[in-house]
């Protein structure tokens, strides 16, 4: 049984890339620390600002602070709730928890409660229907049948802290806005990358991008320092009229990098695409060109050491080359990006097929 060699520059790489990552958690750590601090310290102002006079909480308090209480769990609530105590707020939950299993059939006193089927159906349309109002919510619900009152389907969003139809109009979910451009809009990062040059280890910048519906990615350069007139250059290519990535798309994912200069925004808004900045610390709005970063990183970059520039663009250019033509995506029902899966499926003896010295493989039958 053959052994492998042990890679020890490989190893005298990775292990400051693992230390720069643990000192990057602990540091997002102390500065969510920082304004959990900063809330329960203003929590207790306010509290003996109050005094002894009892805070009044709707039910839709009780419910709110109840669910996301949950999640913390007692020994973390008990730290840092003021409004109530850790084991009231608990148990309103268990409270909520019994009022949506609780199988009585013996009305209360007053009005009795519209069917859970129609409570759902209420908050389902608020929430996909950012515009729709009390009214126009009552007449969708009329036309299948239900008749309900604009004071009861109030009440209903208020209970579960749901705003009215003008605040909702103004906040767009980033969910929502992804699925009414898709086919629009086109994500872009930077990842970084260590590469053993004749000057030492040296850090090559890659600059890429990635289409939100079809995942189809564009290396648009690698540089080892970039600049504004370097981005100023990669705008223009982009923009060609022949074969520009951006051709067509409308908007363009970016974050706070001050590599995305104005001069950059602007070659780019006068050919229709609009950058649109992220705001800081918040790589989830951003979640397609992260799980590239994670994928080709992984996947290849991370289990080889570079050799130079040249070196560098050949790996990423076969992984990509990989990651559209032989690699499945779970976000594509597990289909390729470029081609039918038709031509992996032969008659003949399955082979294994590979780029980077079987670093990156894929499987197919021989044709018959």
């Amino acid at each position: 049984m053959s052994r492998k060699k042990a890679d020890p520059l490989g190893s005298m790489l990775r292990v400051p890339l693992q230390f720069l990552a643990a000192w990057l958690a602990v540091w997002f750590a102390r500065a969510l620390q920082r304004q959990v601090d900063y809330l329960m310290a203003e929590n207790r102002v306010l509290k003996e600002k109050l005094g002894d006079r009892k805070l009044e909480l709707t039910n839709a308090d009780r419910q709110r602070l109840a669910i996301l209480g949950k999640e913390l769990g007692l020994k973390v609530l008990g730290k840092i709730a003021t409004i109530a105590a850790a084991e009231t707020i608990l148990r309103w939950y268990r409270e909520l928890v019994a009022r949506k299993y609780d199988g009585s059939k013996q009305p209360g006193p007053g009005r009795p409660r519209k069917a859970e089927d129609i409570v759902e159906l209420v908050i389902t349309m608020a929430r996909d229907n950012e515009g729709w109002g009390y009214t126009r919510i009552k007449g969708a619900l009329k036309n299948l049948g239900y008749k309900i009152g604009r004071s009861t389907i109030k009440r209903i969003l208020r209970e579960h802290g749901i705003d009215p139809a003008p605040l909702r109009g103004k906040r767009m979910p980033w969910a929502k806005f992804i699925k009414a451009h898709l086919g629009a809009i086109v994500g872009m990062d930077f990842f970084t990358v260590e590469v053993v040059t004749l000057h030492g280890l040296v850090r090559f910048h890659v600059l890429f991008l990635i289409d939100i519906a079809s995942r189809t990615v564009e290396i648009a350069g690698i540089g080892r320092d970039p600049d504004g007139p370097w981005m100023q250059q990669m705008a223009r290519n982009l923009l060609d009229v022949e074969d520009g990535f951006l051709r067509g798309k409308r908007y363009l994912i970016v974050d706070r990098d001050p590599l995305y200069t104005k001069a950059f925004r602007e070659i780019l808004k006068t050919s229709g695409v609009k950058v649109v900045q992220l705001p800081a610390r918040s790589p989830n709005l951003n979640a397609f060109a992260e799980r590239f970063v994670l994928s080709i990183k992984s996947e290849c970059l991370d289990r080889i050491v570079p050799l130079g520039e040249r070196d560098l663009s050949r790996a990423v250019s076969e992984y990509v080359a990989h990651y559209h033509q032989e690699r499945n995506h779970q976000g594509l029902d597990n289909a390729l990006i470029a081609g039918s899966a038709a031509v992996f499926a032969g008659c003949g003896a399955v082979i294994c097929r590979g780029r980077m010295g079987g670093l990156l493989n894929y499987y197919r039958r021989e044709a018959a």
